[in-house]
């Protein structure tokens, strides 16, 4: 059974200077990843967050007193100090977080998780999932471990050669 990418490679067989084994890897890596990136769009609609909402609220649920201070989240999701005031200022009118004085330095906020967040975390988590479960369903339990040993020895290749790891959302 032919998948989008043999035809893909049938279409530019004898016209692109490509090893063809590469360019099936590749192409199929891409692929995959644009599914995986079409259902998180879905999912976030289905949840009724915005990308930038939800790898807010993932941050703060990944802590185990699922707390940061704002210059914390900022500097994990790589934004201005101004552009994390807006979002938690939106995350807060929604009930998903909420700002904490401290107690000791009054100068100091925590950003929490609320359990409404974290409920709206949960579930785009699970609807995430189970794309993730049925695409991999695909694979027995052998295949699995051999695709994930395989491709974590591509993606050391990849860091060696790009200094560090990409991002990860």
């Amino acid at each position: 059974m032919d998948d989008s990418v043999d035809r893909h490679l049938a279409r530019w067989r004898g016209k692109a200077p490509f090893d063809e084994t590469v360019e099936a890897v590749i192409t199929r890596l891409q692929m995959l990843a644009k599914h995986i990136a079409n259902a998180k769009r879905h999912m976030y609609a289905e949840v009724g967050l915005q990308d930038s909402e939800f790898q807010t609220l993932q941050r703060l649920a990944a802590r185990d007193e699922r707390r940061a201070t704002p210059s914390e989240l900022a500097a994990e999701l790589l934004l201005s100090p101004a552009g994390m005031t807006g979002r938690l200022d939106s995350l807060e009118q929604a009930g998903l977080i909420r700002r904490i004085r401290g107690t000791a330095d009054r100068r100091r906020v925590d950003v929490e998780l609320t359990d409404t967040g974290h409920a709206k975390w949960m579930a785009g988590m699970r609807v995430q999932q189970a794309v993730e479960d049925d695409i991999v369903a695909a694979l027995d339990d052998h295949e699995r471990a051999r695709v994930n040993t395989l491709l974590k020895k591509m993606l050391l290749r990849a860091e060696e050669h790009t200094g560090g790891p990409a991002e990860i959302h």
